[in-house]
């Protein structure tokens, strides 16, 4: 398993590093205050991602302005590292009209809740980018337990035969829901899949920010020379409940899940700045305030966006719209 935080990846300046770590900060700081939010009533049931920042933040930094991020709901808050309106991310989960974007805006696909639908989808536009002369990459993210489901076949195998520019995000955190790795597959790591489709597949620890940026920049370069698709697991352990609903402490290893917080993402990256005489604690205040500064105002803009017009229930699904399904 590749590490890279001793030695800072080619390429990455001073500026670089700080952006990534603001970036981490920032999702961190939506996915804890989206926590106590569901807990106040103010959004619905939430698919937690702490401390999987560095996956989020590394891979998607490798990407151009042009490239297309196709996310799963463990990755609802990715928009952010493109400048999506926090109250946006948040009225998806408040389950308002407004929090569905157009994807053309951001080059950021809809939230696929869906176990792997959306990987396909990547294969589909990473092909049609190709075939269009253009050099855009489709980067899909997805856990461990999408590599179970035939969508995840599907869209993997098609990328591969059409050497479409991908790279497929593996968030490995051992945990599909409760059910553990060992009972979805044989194989010895998610990566070893990689070669029944012919395309190559990198192992990374998922807590170390710099080294899925190092895969995902050579896996980014790769497909858009022409190479093909890549796919990446991203391997730690789910150190937060699935989601606001579930209960994780019977079935997961409680022990294993106090390590994991003490070694978690955000800190490891402080660190390893702090070592490099990068960061100091103006910038880990700053980056602090900037995040939650963005959170209040996008609360504040989520809940003063009018109540959604019920017809709009019909206007996609309907020409005519059955009396029976209008009140009055």
């Amino acid at each position: 398993m590749a590490s890279t935080e001793a030695l800072v990846p080619q390429g990455l300046t001073e500026s670089d590093l700080l952006e990534l770590y603001r970036r981490m900060v920032l999702l961190r700081t939506y996915d804890e205050r989206s926590v106590v939010y569901h807990r106040q009533g103010r959004i619905g049931t939430y698919a937690i991602f702490w401390n999987h920042e560095a996956i989020q933040a590394g891979a998607t930094f490798a990407l151009g302005d042009d490239d297309w991020i196709f996310p799963s709901y463990r990755e609802s808050a990715i928009g952010l590292v493109r400048g999506m309106p926090v109250d946006t991310i948040l009225q998806w989960w408040r389950g308002h009209p407004s929090g569905w974007w157009n994807p053309a805006d951001w080059n950021v696909a809809s939230i696929a809740v869906p176990i792997a639908t959306h990987v396909p989808h990547a294969a589909g536009l990473a092909w049609g980018k190709k075939l269009r002369g253009e050099s855009a990459v489709a980067m899909a993210f997805f856990g461990d337990g999408a590599t179970s489901e035939g969508a995840f076949h599907e869209g993997v195998n098609f990328a591969a035969v059409m050497n479409a520019p991908a790279v497929f995000v593996c968030n490995n955190n051992q945990w599909a829901i409760s059910t553990p790795l060992e009972a979805q597959t044989r194989a010895e790591t998610l990566a070893h899949k990689a070669a029944g489709y012919g395309i190559p597949g990198v192992r990374v620890d998922g807590l170390d920010v710099l080294a899925v940026y190092e895969a995902a920049r050579e896996s980014v370069v790769r497909a858009r020379s022409g190479g093909g698709p890549t796919f990446i697991e991203c391997v730690h352990y789910r150190a937060a409940p699935h989601a606001t609903a579930d209960d994780p402490r019977a079935y997961i290893d409680l022990a294993r899940v106090e390590e994991e917080r003490a070694n978690e993402c955000l800190g490891r990256y402080e660190n390893v700045l702090k070592d490099l005489g990068v960061l100091d604690e103006g910038h880990v205040a700053e980056a602090r305030k900037e995040a939650e500064d963005l959170m209040r105002a996008g609360i504040t803009a989520a809940e003063a966006e009018a109540p959604p017009d019920p017809e709009l229930v019909f206007t996609h699904a309907y020409v005519d719209p059955p009396g029976n399904m209008r009140n009055g």
